[in-house]
């Protein structure tokens, strides 16, 4: 929908003219010198023709996943193995050994030994105590030592590189995964159980369950109970104003909830894949309410939800419209104070970015800057890095460059291909074999709230940041120019999850090798998102914090772990504390927005982005 340009100083406006089309963006790739990265060939390909239109239509029916990269892994694995006939023997009297191992295990006269294989530490999936009996216990165990099996055929091959061993191990333990025993409803106890008690009524109901979903996902509605959390009613519900809004942006101001506040507001860079309320969920988990509940004033960007006619919106573009524009904002409504700037995942990749260029332009506005699950060297990606390679890249352009963009369902299905087990089988036992619908909660709800990618945008951000790294080795460019993370000189606050699959914590951690300032980093127990949704009070929940000051020796993660203490709780009280520290005295805390400055309130929060489809 149209968006009305906010005005004031340093308000960025846009235009389709400042949008730069496919064929005028970038140059050439230096070799040395530190200049930006060509832009991905797809992007400078005459528009049009039959290949890129094949391409688009194949990455549709395969989910955006190359059937060329996918190939192209299992043959480098298979051609390898094939020239180790010694592998391929141990390989035989491993399969030989397990066949006998399951039949001992089975005869009735011995069951159960010790030995039995056992499932991993966080696999749930055999917690129930059907599946310690006769003959469940032995398909369990026939699937385990599969499941060990392979992991040992796909793994630790001589000559097979590191990317493709992890891609054919990944494609393994998918194909594996999708016949669990759990899966099957004539080999699940809990299954037969539950037909027998219910005379088959539950598998009735998932049937009408998986009915009813499949209308819902071709209408386009989100899954059942996502309606209960709608922005502005009960998600993302914290008063507040829109003091700006540009094409790309709408900046929020909340409303102050203390008679004084820290002197120095504090903005917000949430991501762009998804919707910013993430960090203003219900009442008891926004983080946004806490801030400013301890004197804090806050500015949140809610990002536009770009269609086919931002295709050609860039990186750069992000930048300016986004971090930069509202940086201009916050500082006109509270002049005289600098900012503290947080970035959560992407949206604190591109903080960075913009700390960086205001570092190396004397831009001295910022007080801080703090990344939540937010990676600035892309060399080690975690399980996500399994789906970027050229041809993969490759393929994904020419789905994009036919569309205009990436849709949030095309993202989503690879996110689950991640976590199979929470997001997939477990959800689909148990809806449509036991017939018990699992509403979703807010966290859940915000999950499905997706947004688009623009074209230009995102085979920008896989190419130059995922493919080359241009960002940590100091080529990437912003305004025109490389910037350089060393550069960066304000304090530093990092907070990483233990079991992040987006953004793994030893990668967050890589920062400390480049950074030549104050870095406090923070490991919290959790995911991606659950990890950082932890207010307190939320039960299991512990951190790991230590600070290292400007011109300390380095520390590899492995140390840091094992020299820094755990402590229990949520993560929340120890940064609003940091972010005290490193404020300034307190003054009367001020109605939002600036008329005077040019930056009346537009309207309420949560805005209009933000219920943008």
């Amino acid at each position: 929908m149209p968006a009305k340009t906010g005005q004031g100083p340093g308000s960025a406006t846009l235009t389709r003219r400042a949008i730069r089309s496919p064929g005028q963006a970038g140059a050439a790739r230096p070799a040395a010198d530190g200049a930006q990265p060509a832009p991905p060939p797809a992007l400078v390909a005459p528009a049009g023709g039959f290949d890129r239109l094949w391409q688009a239509w194949r990455a549709r029916a395969t989910g955006g996943l190359s059937p060329v990269s996918l190939s192209l892994a299992w043959l480098d694995w298979v051609a390898h193995l094939a020239d180790l006939p010694g592998r391929q023997a141990e390989l035989a009297v491993h399969a030989w050994r397990n066949a006998a191992r399951l039949a001992a295990y089975a005869a009735p006269v011995t069951w159960p030994e010790a030995g039995a294989c056992e499932p991993r530490p966080e696999d749930p999936r055999f917690s129930h105590p059907g599946w310690q009996q006769w003959p469940f216990s032995v398909a369990v165990q026939a699937f385990l030592l599969t499941e060990q099996w392979w992991e040992h055929a796909t793994t630790g091959v001589p000559g097979v590189s590191q990317h493709h061993e992890r891609v054919v191990s990944f494609m393994a333990r998918q194909l594996l995964d999708s016949v669990s025993p759990t899966n099957l409803p004539w080999l699940n106890p809990e299954v037969l159980a539950a037909s027998a008690a219910q005379r088959g009524a539950n598998l009735v109901r998932g049937a009408q369950l998986l009915g009813e979903d499949w209308r819902r996902r071709l209408s386009g509605a989100g899954p059942v109970g996502t309606e209960a959390f709608t922005p502005g009613r009960s998600v993302a519900v914290t008063p507040g104003k829109v003091v700006y809004r540009n094409h790309l942006i709408e900046l929020i101001q909340y409303q102050p909830a203390t008679e004084t506040v820290c002197a120095e507001p504090v903005l917000i860079v949430p991501a762009w894949i998804m919707k910013y309320y993430i960090l203003d969920l219900s009442p008891h988990n926004s983080l946004v309410k806490y801030l400013v509940e301890h004197g804090h004033t806050v500015f949140m960007i809610s990002w536009r939800n770009p269609g086919a006619e931002d295709r050609d919106l860039g990186m750069e573009d992000y930048r300016q419209l986004g971090p930069a524009a509202a940086l201009d904002a916050v500082t006109a409504i509270v002049p005289g104070q600098r900012v503290h700037t947080v970035g959560y995942c992407l949206g604190g990749t591109m903080l960075a970015i913009q700390a960086a260029a205001m570092a190396r332009d004397g831009d001295e506005r910022l007080a801080s800057m703090t990344l939540f699950a937010a990676e600035t060297d892309f060399t080690e990606p975690g399980e996500l890095g399994l789906f970027i390679d050229e041809s993969q890249v490759a393929y994904l352009q020419n789905l994009m460059w036919d569309q205009g963009y990436l849709d949030s369902s095309q993202m989503a299905g690879a996110f689950e291909m991640l976590r199979p087990y929470e997001l997939i089988w477990s959800r689909a036992v148990r809806e449509y074999l036991l017939g018990e619908r699992q509403l979703p909660n807010d966290l859940m709800a915000w999950n499905a709230d997706g947004t688009r990618l623009p074209y230009r945008m995102h085979s920008e951000y896989l190419d130059r940041l995922f493919l080359h790294n241009a960002l940590f080795e100091g080529r990437y460019q912003a305004g025109g120019r490389p910037v350089s993370l060393s550069d960066i000189r304000v304090p530093v606050f990092i907070v990483a999850t233990t079991r992040d699959h987006v953004a793994p914590w030893r990668s967050v951690y890589k920062l400390n090798l480049v950074a030549d300032t104050e870095l406090t980093f923070l490991l919290t127990s959790g995911g991606h998102n659950a990890g950082i949704v932890s207010e307190p009070g939320h039960p299991r929940r512990s951190y790991q914090v230590a600070t290292r000051p400007a011109g300390a020796p380095y520390a590899d993660p492995g140390t840091w772990a094992a020299q820094t203490p755990v402590r229990e709780g949520s993560w929340w009280p120890a940064w609003q504390g940091w972010l005290v520290q490193h404020s300034g005295s307190r003054q009367p805390a001020r109605p939002a927005g600036a008329a005077d400055r040019g930056y009346p309130p537009l309207g309420d929060a949560p805005g209009t982005y933000v219920l943008q489809h």
